[in-house]
Formats: C-alpha cells, sequence, structure tokens
C-alpha cells in the first residue's frame, strides 16, 4: 500500500505540494494510480488519482474508511530531550509505529536540553506514520517548561510522572491502568530524573507517581516502555 498525507472535500483527496512531489518526481506516479490516503485525523482513504502536476495531485475517492484502527486509549507522553537528538528521533520513530498520540517536550530542572527543532521531529513522526501504515498522526508540542505544563487543564487524563526516587510513593505503571478506554498522560524525565521539588509539584497537582519496573532505564527507553505497558495493558492483558 502507497500512503500518502492530503485532505478530503467530498469525493476528491489532495495531496499537498511535497507529497504531490513525490509522487510524481519520486515514485514517477500517473492518473490511473490507486494510491491511500489519509488526513492524519483517522481517515483513510482508497484513491483513483485523476489529476498530476508538480504541486498538485488530485483523486476520486474510491472507498473511505473513518477512525481507521483507531485505539483503545489516547496515549500522550511528555518528554524531557536528551541531549543527543538521535535517541529522541529514534523514540519518536517507535513510538509512532507503536502507538502513541502526542507527545510534549519537557524542560526541567536537570534537562540536558534547552531547544529542538521541532519541524526537523515532525517529519520524523510523519514518515513513522506512512511506514507503518497507520490512520492517525501523533500530534507534537514544542518545549514547555516543566512547572507550566502540570499546570495545564489536563483533568480528562489519567495523569502520572515516572521517577526513581525510591523514598517517594509510586505504583507499577501496569496496575493503574484498565481496559476501559481512556486518556493517559506519563511525564519522563531527562537523565539525571525529575527533581524530587518537581516530583513533589507534580503530586500536589493531581500526578501518579509511577514506577517502569526496578531498571533504571535511560529517558527514551523508559518512554518507549510506558508506550509498550500502555499497548499491552488495552490489547492483551
Amino acid at each position: 500500500m502507497k500512503l500518502f498525507f492530503g485532505i478530503f472535500q467530498g469525493d476528491t483527496a489532495i495531496l499537498n505540494e511535497e507529497e504531490s512531489n513525490h509522487f510524481t518526481k519520486v515514485l514517477r506516479g500517473n492518473e490511473g494510480d490507486i494510491i491511500h490516503i489519509t488526513d492524519g485525523n483517522g481517515n483513510l482513504g482508497k484513491c483513483e488519482v485523476t489529476h498530476v502536476s508538480k504541486k498538485i495531485v488530485e483523486a476520486n475517492v474510491i472507498q473511505l474508511q473513518e477512525n481507521f484502527e483507531q485505539k483503545k486509549y489516547y496515549l500522550h507522553v511528555a518528554i524531557a530531550p536528551t541531549k543527543t537528538m538521535e535517541r529522541i528521533e529514534f523514540f519518536l520513530e517507535k513510538a509512532t509505529e507503536i502507538g502513541i498520540d502526542e507527545i510534549t517536550f519537557l524542560q526541567s530542572f536537570h534537562s540536558e536540553r534547552k531547544n529542538i527543532k521541532i519541524e526537523r521531529l515532525e517529519k520524523i513522526v510523519q514518515s513513522a506514520t506512512k511506514q507503518s501504515l497507520k490512520a492517525y498522526l501523533p500530534k507534537l508540542n514544542d518545549l514547555t517548561k516543566f512547572n507550566d505544563f502540570i499546570k495545564k487543564d489536563l483533568s480528562d487524563y489519567k495523569k502520572c510522572i515516572a521517577h526513581c526516587e525510591s523514598d517517594i510513593e509510586r505504583t507499577p505503571f501496569n496496575q493503574i491502568l484498565s481496559k476501559q478506554p481512556e486518556k493517559v498522560l506519563i511525564m519522563i524525565g531527562p537523565e539525571g530524573d525529575f527533581s524530587r521539588d518537581e516530583i513533589k509539584a507534580a503530586y500536589e497537582n493531581g500526578f501518579n507517581g509511577i514506577s517502569l519496573g526496578s531498571q533504571r532505564f535511560r529517558t527514551e527507553t523508559a518512554a518507549l516502555q510506558a508506550v509498550f505497558a500502555t499497548d499491552w495493558a488495552f490489547n492483551h492483558k
């Protein structure tokens, strides 16, 4: 299946300029070709290409599937970027393949990185979405200060903060997850973990302290562990 991003307008689907250029120049696509198009919001269309140019490709929608392979949960991971961005890029790629809905980048007390190139990360997520043939494009939120993030209105989430402070009450992550449809938010700290003050502030703002096991993980590994655990809890538990 060849998957592209586009928009749906009734029975017509339109690829943006970048996707149109890829279809025409890289894949040498032509009118009459059958392709699949998603808007990134769960709609997946089987389409026949009707018009081809360098800047725009139009197609007739043969079949449209709404909420294609929609998950039973909504997972939002808030993560402190690592100093080496390749590690975060690896996380984004694999988390998209497994199933994640939203990522927020956190700036915390022990953060090793103060800025990110959100446009590059968005391209990685888009590529992983197409590669894994998914119809939902994860949402990326730019770098946000820890204290600002925990004070947001997140009341519709089951809010969790993963940390390694064994003398502060924690619950194994898999024990707080249910098989009922719900929105889950988990914060993953930097290599130096969240500070004790940050953990305390998160608790005061309604977050549940959780552990991801007895091992001490690197940041991107901990985040992937959370993604795997959530997928397992809702689909295999």
